[in-house]
């Protein structure tokens, strides 16, 4: 069978299976399954695909069909155009959360805490983003409940380089971490426990409910970020969440109860809410 015969029979399969995007799932495991990046497929399409590439090939394709995500079946996702390690312990990196890194980037920053890291792309990323300032390299911290978690944003620490410029810490929200921070930034659960039976297959069926839902009413991982962050923002520092696209006057309400200044909603490519930038006000000393 050549590759492009097996192309075609595995995008009867997908369709038939009701996959969103049957070709372009087809191509992406072809071209795992024969070691090959996704944009030289089309290269070795016309040979023979041999026994070893035609397993793996298969094998991939039940995976896909059970509503695996493509990302997990093959261990990576571009996140920010960089390849990230991702396993069934964390979040998919999504388009989405790149509003995330494009709000942080408006501003300088040296120092960074991210709160449930994942896969630590968010922070990984800021930190390869970030212009060396006047005390050196932007330094982070990556904090996550998930002990299995954290091996996966080890793995891509790893893979980055970035080496003692983030350091990993497993526990819940500030609980671990000491010291303040320029930035602090999150892509919390805030998914509502009645949301989740609507949730794609490939979500809610392989992706770690402990970074999907806080449960309750969605909103508890942003009550607890803006009950600690005070304590951890320098003068002036900047708190960056990922929101859900109905949440933007909720999460607003939240952080300006608790005192935060300049809260601002960013959209999405979609033009829904989607990031949420407040800003801990600098201290105003008067003269006695």
């Amino acid at each position: 069978m050549t590759g492009t015969q097996a192309l075609v029979a595995a995008l009867q399969r997908l369709r038939a299976a009701g996959i969103d995007d049957p070709a372009g799932d087809a191509r992406r495991l072809l071209a795992h399954a024969m070691g090959l990046a996704a944009d030289r497929l089309t290269l070795h399409l016309g040979g023979r695909l041999d026994p070893g590439a035609l397993a793996r090939f298969d094998a991939a394709l039940t995976r896909r069909i059970a509503r695996q995500p493509v990302s997990q079946i093959v261990g990576t996702r571009l996140f920010w155009g960089r390849p990230f390690r991702v396993t069934p312990a964390v979040l998919d990196p999504r388009p989405e959360t790149e509003c995330l890194i494009a709000a942080a980037l408006r501003e300088p920053y040296a120092k960074v805490l991210d709160l449930g890291t994942g896969s630590g792309c968010i922070l990984l990323t800021l930190l390869l983003e970030a212009s060396a300032g006047a005390t050196g390299p932007a330094t982070g911290l990556g904090v996550d409940l998930s002990p299995d978690a954290l091996l996966v944003a080890d793995q891509n620490r790893a893979a980055h380089h970035l080496g003692t410029r983030a350091t990993l810490a497993q526990g819940n929200w500030f609980a671990p971490v000491a010291g303040a921070f320029d930035l602090i930034v999150s892509n919390p659960p805030y998914i509502a426990a009645d949301e989740m039976a609507a949730l794609s297959p490939e979500v809610r069926d392989w992706e770690p409910h402990l970074a999907l839902t806080p449960r309750g009413d969605g909103l508890g991982a942003y009550r607890a970020i803006a009950a600690g962050a005070p304590s951890h923002l320098t003068p002036d520092g900047r708190l960056i969440v990922e929101i859900g696209p109905t949440q933007g006057a909720a999460v607003t309400r939240i952080f300006t109860d608790a005192g935060f200044a300049h809260v601002t909603l960013d959209k999405d490519l979609d033009g829904r809410d989607r990031v949420l930038v407040a800003r801990r006000q600098a201290q105003i000393h008067h003269a006695p």
